[in-house]
């Protein structure tokens, strides 16, 4: 198991499973994430303009470096369909060595490791 500071997972939701693929994929091919979990039938209950509403939803999952954040952010804030959309990160202290790795290739760090890990039990 190897600690880590950078890697991070981010919580999203999109209005449908069509938007959220089309989220998905397009933050994939630009390399923001390595990988999105789409968990469809999600029922949020919010406030909005005054209002409890309620909606269904897909809520995303999606594993990425926090060196990517900002650019992800920026991805979603012109893509997204919501005014407001959720962006929520959580950051990962550990995970299985070769995953970690593989995230980091997969959102373009240049030799696969993970930035300013450290490994340990």
């Amino acid at each position: 198991m190897k600690h880590t500071r950078n890697v991070v997972i981010v919580l999203m939701t999109a209005p449908d499973m069509e938007t959220a693929r089309r989220l998905a994929r397009g933050a994939l091919e630009a390399r923001l994430v390595a990988c999105v979990n789409l968990v469809p039938g999600v029922e949020s209950h919010y406030w909005w303009e005054g209002r409890v509403e309620q909606a269904g939803e897909v809520l995303m999952i999606a594993k990425t470096l926090r060196s990517q954040l900002g650019l992800l952010e920026a991805w979603i804030r012109r893509e997204h369909p919501y005014k407001v959309p959720e962006l929520l990160v959580t950051p990962v202290h550990a995970g299985l060595d070769a995953y970690l790795n593989w995230l980091a290739a997969e959102c373009g760090a240049l030799d696969g490791t993970v930035p300013d890990s450290r490994s340990g039990g």
